[in-house]
């Protein structure tokens, strides 16, 4: 009689193997880095296990229930699901936020965003007022409201699911001091804010009209429309409405704060200008600027 074969157990070295491979040959995913696919692997792997990547154990044997479910994440990833929303969660500046499907998906660049803000309230002792235009899940809202716990934060957003989504999260991580309204710009702030607002943010959708259909899939097809263009031929056409409005709404010495693309940086500087704010940039480490400044004088 023929002794029957005994199944192979994968282990963990084996599964990171094949799904890095697997997610090396999806066109969906912008593999902008070498190692992305590989973080992927891990990232999915971790979940599958209810550990962190870095604690996953190259030898370790993975359960065949496990090792099926993972194949499945590699799979939805391949075709340009981004990781966040398999998870339904993101870490973002120490928060633990909820991501669903039809909310943009908050990106760690836009910490730098949320630390000069944090910055800019810090410097003021009375009428610390922040307001994040287009505040999607609410991430810098939330990393705000938590940093600066005396301060008056206001999250807006024109879609009722972003809103709805940003107030699970300042429930989620006990944030009191974080307001959310749906309102297009600042239609929707209180009248009393007129003139006190210590700080203004926006991470605007900043992507050409003409320049959609070059996106990967993994945005373009996983991402709302609105939350990547404006529908303006430059990306920058609700930059230059809340601009228009800061006079109205910061108070002397208020920051307008924009976070951009690199290659939109001077272009953003300009529209501030015009508008007779005092400009500078913020960069990330290695230089690159991620966010301009507008300081309004009164």
């Amino acid at each position: 009689m023929q002794a029957r074969k005994t199944p192979r157990v994968s282990t963990v070295a084996d599964l990171l193997d094949a799904g890095r491979r697997r997610l090396r040959t999806s066109h969906a995913i912008d593999h902008w880095r070498a190692a992305i696919a590989a973080e992927d692997a891990a990232d999915l792997l971790g979940l599958v296990l209810g550990i962190t990547a870095d604690e996953l154990d190259p030898d370790a044997t993975v359960p065949a229930r496990a090792e099926v479910r993972f194949h499945q994440y590699v799979e939805r990833r391949a075709a340009g699901e981004p990781v966040a929303l398999i998870r339904g969660a993101v870490d973002f500046a120490g928060l633990t936020l909820l991501v669903r499907p039809g909310v943009f998906v908050p990106r760690g660049s836009s910490e730098l965003l949320a630390r000069s803000a944090v910055a800019a309230l810090r410097r003021r002792r009375t009428a610390r007022v922040a307001v994040d235009v287009a505040c999607g899940a609410g991430p810098v809202t939330c990393a705000v409201a938590r940093a600066v716990p005396g301060a008056e934060v206001w999250g807006l957003d024109i879609d009722p699911a972003a809103v709805r989504l940003a107030r699970a999260n300042a429930r989620r991580n006990h944030l009191a001091n974080a307001r959310f309204r749906v309102s297009d710009l600042l239609a929707g702030l209180p009248r009393r804010l007129r003139g006190g607002v210590a700080v203004l943010t926006i991470h605007p959708p900043y992507v050409a009209r003409g320049e959609m259909r070059g996106l990967p899939a993994e945005i373009r097809e996983f991402e709302p429309r609105h939350t990547l263009t404006d529908g303006s031929d430059d990306g920058l056409g609700l930059v230059r409405l809340l601009t228009g409005e800061t006079s109205e709404w910061l108070r002397p010495d208020g920051a307008l704060l924009v976070e951009v693309a690199p290659y939109l940086s001077r272009s953003v500087q300009g529209v501030m200008r015009r508008s007779g704010l005092h400009v500078t940039v913020l960069s990330e480490p290695g230089g690159i600027t991620r966010v301009v400044s507008g300081v309004w004088r009164g």
